[in-house]
């Protein structure tokens, strides 16, 4: 109980401490607001761009674990590295040698993903019985797998802008989430300081 106490106050400190420092969160919000608005203007674009990141910065991780495997001792942690490094290294190099093959790639990759999650969560829904609530683990589990199996059937023509949807539906929910928890904090900083000081 005391653990638990602590813990609520240390979280509160903490809250209290960036309350402060809500603009920043409202203007982080508001810029995702405005790069999300910028690639919904062109999908195939944004989606050549995050494959684009996404291999930079997969290859810049390769380089590293190659770098990191010349400073392990013993050769079997040597060879591991420097074979995860170079697989790293060369899978970001095609990507960014290809951005439009991997979109279709990625996009296929994410259709699979799908399909594969609707099923293990129906899986573990019914297996879940009888526990409260098992039929919405289902539900969602089957609604995850149909919107799977309609991106697959839709592929490839998909390939060219499912990735930039996915961008631009995450940049505009955290940019709205950013927002409300900016001025979630810009309200409860104005009601703390309207309380009355305590002697």
């Amino acid at each position: 109980m005391t653990d638990m106490s602590n813990s609520k106050a240390s979280l509160g400190r903490a809250i209290h401490a960036i309350s402060g420092k809500w603009g920043w969160f409202v203007a982080l919000g508001g810029g995702e607001l405005v790069l999300g608005g910028i690639a919904s203007a062109n999908l195939m674009a944004a989606s050549l761009a995050s494959v684009a990141v996404m291999g930079a910065t997969i290859a810049v991780a390769g380089v590293f674990q190659i770098v990191h495997a010349f400073s392990v001792h013993g050769l079997r942690g040597f060879l591991f590295w420097l074979l995860a490094g170079i697989v790293y290294a060369g899978a970001g190099a095609i990507i960014l040698h290809d951005p439009l093959l991997a979109s279709f790639t990625l996009s296929l990759a994410m259709c699979a993903f799908l399909v594969a999650a609707g099923v293990t969560r129906i899986w573990a829904g019914f297996h879940m019985r009888p526990a409260a609530g098992w039929r919405w683990i289902v539900a969602a589990g089957v609604v995850t797998f149909c919107v799977g199996v309609m991106l697959v059937a839709a592929w490839p023509a998909i390939g060219l802008w499912l990735l930039g949807a996915m961008l631009v539906v995450d940049l505009v929910f955290q940019g709205w989430g950013f927002i409300a928890f900016g001025l979630a904090l810009r309200s409860r900083a104005s009601r703390h300081s309207a309380e009355p000081a305590t002697v």
